[in-house]
């Protein structure tokens, strides 16, 4: 049965408690050599009706550990929600977890317990059992729904460049946009959630964007999506480098060769990369929240009692003549127009709106450690609204002030010194922790797809993997400096990866994931379905012929899925075109003042 929205639907299935496995099948050989956990989740002899199986048992069993959560917390007050929002984040929670549970289990094989010797079976001591793999597996996932909305808030929340993305559409195309792709990406948020929701278990965990699709459509597709994803994340890197070393540039008055101050935030990049997990995320989360807040009031300032600083737009754009500042409600003419002209130019303004968007590619991680997934809807909704809102009205607010004068990195180009100062001191830092992020994320990315799984190198978490890591984490930076340092254009690098990575990743990928997923739910037939007992899944067809009759039984939500899909490629070629001639502009010489690896500052 469909659901009110329209977007989703799931067929219930059978609750598998009311007939679950006894000791004896427990003990099978068939139900014994299963590999739980970490391996299991890549393993292509799985059915999607076996993910369901074990997804359905997952659920269940988290609303009772919520309930009793919940339970045990008692009435949640102001008190206890500050110290949560500022305790030493999940990783220290994950510890104490840990602690507990392997205290559990040494006192449980001390009392000559039966858990590790069911039916007299001999257990290995250097084994993982089940039951110690879900206890692991629960103690990893701590993050609540409150601490989702400041992880979502933080990853997406990219208000610097709106006044920009207004200058290049007007009043009315920008606000109605802003608004659309809003929608667009709670829709694709809410259908990651679904397909998580109903795959996703202890013992076949989905812990990435690509686990997701390697359920739907296979290993090859889950290879794609991963390594597109650590690409996307590269260029995320090589966008803030180019970012933040023009801040460091106006910090320095011009006293520091432009690339001089892209190699500091590199440096700064690689030592900060030596970590291989950030032990404070969630402090860093709430703490980017506040600077991100605190800075955009100071433009806001800034913009209604100050004049504009001309050189940031002048220096950095195709518009090099100081006139009067004029707004638009509509598109503005060419002329007005900082990256190209005419339908190019309101297309990079675009794709300046689809890069603040992007967030989607890291919702199933932030899903994964969730103690109670079903409550992801909450953080999602809350944050998509908070970001919507923000976007609109700081967008609206400086673009009245500074009209074709809105730079897109917007601390640059507010005065007096003194404001701009902290205003770029705290963009530098926020976009410090993103960028850290960002590379945490997408090195590993690397390093399991490539490095572990194509190349056979050690595990990250061995000692000589570990080694590895830290000697691939200069070269990551490193590249991702030389392709900053050869094209220092933010508007044109960070629009050309707008439009054919993270406009993809939010709104193109998760239409097609929400078809094949429905097709996989609408291809069955009575009589087919998973066994517990056997492990053997019962199909009476496969290939097209199932996916053709799974995509009309659910004709509804497919062909809205396709068209959104089909919208998204339009949209991202398209501004893929619109970037490229705003760079062909840019090196022309009638763009930005700087130059491949030259000292020029744009600001």
């Amino acid at each position: 049965m469909a659901n009110a929205g329209g977007i989703m639907s799931i067929e219930p299935i059978a609750d598998p408690r009311a007939n679950p496995l006894t000791e004896n099948e427990l003990t099978k050989p068939e139900i014994m050599e299963r590999t739980w956990g970490l391996e299991a989740r890549v393993d292509d002899t799985v059915s999607f009706e076996e993910y369901e199986y074990w997804a359905n048992i997952e659920r269940a069993d988290e609303l009772e550990r919520n309930r009793q959560y919940i339970e045990k917390r008692g009435p949640l007050t102001a008190a206890k929600v500050l110290k949560a929002r500022f305790s030493h984040g999940i990783h220290h929670e994950e510890k104490k977890e840990r602690e507990s549970a392997r205290q559990e289990l040494d006192q449980g094989k001390d009392s000559g317990s039966e858990k590790n010797n069911l039916s007299g079976v001999q257990h290995n001591e250097t084994a993982v059992t089940e039951e110690e793999w879900k206890t692991a597996a629960r103690a990893l996932k701590t993050a609540s729904w409150g601490t989702v909305f400041f992880l979502i808030t933080t990853d997406i929340l990219g208000w610097a460049s709106t006044p920009y993305a207004f200058s290049t559409v007007g009043y009315g195309p920008g606000v109605a946009l802003y608004v659309i792709f809003s929608i667009a990406a709670g829709i694709s948020g809410y259908i990651l959630w679904k397909v998580y929701l109903v795959l996703d278990s202890s013992r076949y965990p989905i812990l990435s964007y690509g686990d997701a699709f390697f359920r739907i459509f296979g290993k090859r597709s889950r290879h794609f999506i991963n390594v597109t994803q650590a690409f996307q994340q590269f260029m995320t890197v090589a966008v803030l480098i180019l970012g933040s070393g023009t801040i460091i540039a106006q910090l320095s008055n011009g006293s520091v060769c432009y690339i001089a101050c892209l190699v500091i935030f590199t440096a700064f990049g690689i030592i900060a990369g030596l970590m291989r997990g950030l032990q404070h995320v969630g402090w860093l989360a709430n703490l980017s929240v506040w600077l991100n807040i605190v800075s955009f009031l100071i433009v806001m300032v800034a913009a209604a009692k100050y004049p504009v600083y001309y050189p940031a737009t002048t220096q950095g754009t195709r518009i090099h003549d100081i006139e009067p500042i004029v707004k638009f409600a509509g598109p503005p003419p060419s002329p007005y127009q900082p990256a190209a002209v005419g339908f190019a130019g309101q297309l990079n303004g675009i794709n300046q709106m689809v890069y603040s968007w992007g967030g989607a590619l890291l919702f199933v991680a932030f899903m994964a450690e969730m103690r109670h997934p079903m409550d992801f809807w909450k953080g999602l909704l809350c944050a998509q609204i908070f970001i919507c809102v923000v976007y609109v009205f700081f967008g609206v607010f400086v673009y009245s002030f500074y009209g074709q004068y809105s730079a897109q990195v917007i601390t640059t180009a507010i005065q007096p010194l003194s404001l701009q100062t902290v205003g770029n001191v705290f963009a530098l830092i926020t976009g410090g922790i993103a960028c850290v992020m960002y590379f945490n994320i997408g090195m590993k990315t690397v390093y399991i797809e490539v490095f572990e799984e194509v190349l056979h190198f050690p595990p990250i978490t061995t000692k000589k993997g570990r080694w590895i890591w830290f000697a691939l984490g200069p070269v990551y930076w490193i590249i991702a400096f030389i392709v900053a340092a050869s094209v220092p254009n933010l508007n044109g690098i960070s629009g050309l990866v707008g439009a054919l990575l993270i406009l993809n990743f939010t709104y193109t990928f998760p239409a097609i994931l929400n078809v094949g997923f429905n097709c996989q739910l609408g291809a069955k037939l009575p009589g087919e379905g998973f066994n517990p007992t056997t492990r053997v899944t019962t199909r009476h067809d496969n290939g097209w012929k199932r996916w053709v009759r799974g995509y009309f039984k659910r004709w509804a939500v497919n062909i809205p899925s396709t068209l959104y899909f089909l919208g998204g490629l339009a949209l991202s070629g398209m501004g893929a075109w619109a970037a490229i001639e705003g760079l062909i502009i840019f090196f022309s010489g009638q763009g930005s003042v700087a130059t491949s690896w030259g000292c020029a500052i744009p600001v």
